[in-house]
């Protein structure tokens, strides 16, 4: 049985979300998870774009320690000297190098000829090659060139020394017949005297990101890359916990297995979720709300006498269990410590005694706190730590038939405090328009989203927010997670407006 893998560029192809922006302890502490979750190589950001992105690479180059960590790079030395630089001390990395072989991209975008572009490859991956023992090249937009060039940009780096090829479907052009006859055209037309791995590397615009990624694998790719619940540009990546089970349920089919930690699945997806401000949906394959709900009554008439009759994935298999083993108010400091440590959290001493403090703060107000809870105590210090407006205090004045009115303070660093006040049509209304006063700033809200993090009345609230900046046409997330909704709902609301604020200013 072949091995497949996986290849995780949620921190790269990912963050280019409308309104994604993690930063650098963010990408670390999803990186640590994807690494427990079993992924093999992490493109961990274009180390060239952006400081940011520099200083992740490096952190993440130095906290991997069995997977590969790779980073991106136009066909320009600069490129590849940056990404040696930030990968120095990864103990296993890897270069990704790109250059676009599609005829528009090259006469509208690169403006180079067919000649040129063979030319750079050579030169490049050449370079690459020198300082990388692993080079992986990508012809961009690969499944709208001409088949012969294609082949022939793919052999010139092969010949330059890369050993892994990717094939993007940039555009999420292709259909699966197209996709696997390309894998297949091109493993059996290659020359090498060294094993060469293709990769996939699919976009969802037609709603085809999973079943193209099959295909390749049908038809000899090795690696499939992708995103965590299948974020990314426009439409989104390859969903890559879908190609996991898929490979899992479906072995009989494809003949293949992965390092995938499937029971670690949920726990990455929530994790993501968090941290990028991107809610899954309800109704998303393997890690959805409702994946494993059943509402018709002949379903669950089925699935009380045999689940099988309307489930091929049981939802432990993914890490959705029904007894979460809840700690409570008169649990102690090593029954915390011990769980957190059964969670994946290695934590230091000030950073454990912070923690214990929010979990009984937490547990005062909860009769039960589940592994969400402290999931999401986690994901909200993580947060809080790296955040440089903080709010401090709401309050409110309801009156149920006339405006609400807020007012919000917001620690806007440096111990300097704001405070201001509005009034609205709603209590969440009047404490965002409190917020906008505080940041001057006028916002469109393009999506506000609540859901509990566990059931029951006393369950934490965890809000996404969308703020947009219809002049620029960016989008802006954040996420806000407390026990009580208001809270929750400001906190947000302020994550986004600090994204607002780097990115567009004032108003």
């Amino acid at each position: 049985m072949k091995t497949i893998q996986f290849f995780d560029t949620t921190l790269r192809d990912g963050e280019q979300t409308p309104g994604v922006n993690f930063n650098t302890k963010e990408k670390v502490q999803i990186a640590k998870q994807l690494e427990k979750w079993g992924i093999d190589t992490i493109e961990a950001g274009f180390p060239i774009a952006s400081m940011g992105d520099f200083e992740a690479v490096k952190a993440i180059a130095e906290h991997a320690e069995n997977m590969t960590v790779a980073g991106l790079a136009r066909c320009q030395k600069a490129d590849i000297d940056r990404a040696h630089e930030a990968l120095q001390n990864a103990k296993h990395p890897q270069i990704h190098v790109f250059l676009a072989t599609s005829p528009v991209h090259m006469e509208f975008k690169l403006k180079m000829t067919p000649d040129e572009v063979i030319a750079s490859i050579k030169e490049h991956v050449s370079y690459a090659r020198s300082k990388f023992e692993k080079v992986q090249f990508s012809p961009e937009d690969a499944t709208r060139t001409e088949k012969r060039f294609l082949l022939k940009a793919v052999q010139t780096a092969i010949d330059a020394g890369a050993t892994i090829i990717n094939v993007p479907d940039t555009v999420g052009y292709s259909n699966p017949t197209e996709y696997g006859a390309l894998f297949k055209f091109l493993i059996d037309n290659i020359q090498s005297d060294q094993e060469i791995i293709f990769s996939s590397h699919c976009h969802d615009d037609l709603g085809m990101a999973t079943a193209n990624a099959l295909a390749a694998i049908e038809n000899g790719a090795r690696r499939v890359e992708g995103t965590v619940n299948g974020i990314g540009e426009r439409a989104g990546n390859t969903a890559l916990e879908e190609i996991a089970l898929a490979l899992h349920i479906r072995k009989d089919f494809y003949k293949a297995q992965s390092n995938i930690r499937l029971n670690e699945t949920k726990r990455t997806s929530d994790l993501v979720s968090r941290l990028s401000g991107v809610a899954v949906p309800r109704n998303k394959a393997i890690i959805g709300a409702n994946a494993y709900a059943h509402e018709s009554g002949i379903h669950q008439d089925g699935v009380l006498k045999n689940p099988d009759t309307y489930e091929i994935i049981t939802p432990s298999l993914v890490g959705v269990n029904e007894n979460s083993l809840p700690l409570g108010k008169l649990s102690g400091r090593h029954a915390f410590a011990t769980k957190m440590v059964a969670l994946g959290y290695q934590l230091a001493d000030d950073e454990l005694k912070d923690a214990f403090k929010r979990f009984k703060s937490l547990a005062d107000k909860k009769k039960q706190v589940t592994e969400e809870d402290l999931i999401a105590l986690m994901v909200g210090q993580a947060q809080e730590c790296n955040e440089d407006y903080r709010l401090e205090r709401v309050q409110l004045q309801y009156v149920s038939d006339g405006s609400q009115g807020a007012i919000v303070s917001i620690n806007t660093g440096e111990n300097e405090s704001k405070t201001e006040s509005a009034i609205g049509s709603g209590s969440i209304q009047a404490i965002y328009n409190s917020i906008d006063k505080i940041f001057v700033q006028k916002p469109a809200l393009q999506e506000y989203y609540i859901k509990a993090i566990t059931g029951g009345e006393d369950a934490q609230a965890e809000v996404h927010v969308t703020l947009a900046d219809s002049e620029n046409n960016k989008q802006f997330n954040g996420i806000g997670i407390d026990f009580d909704v208001l809270q929750a709902s400001a906190k947000a609301y302020v994550k986004a407006s600090e994204q607002f604020q780097k990115e567009v200013g004032k108003a």
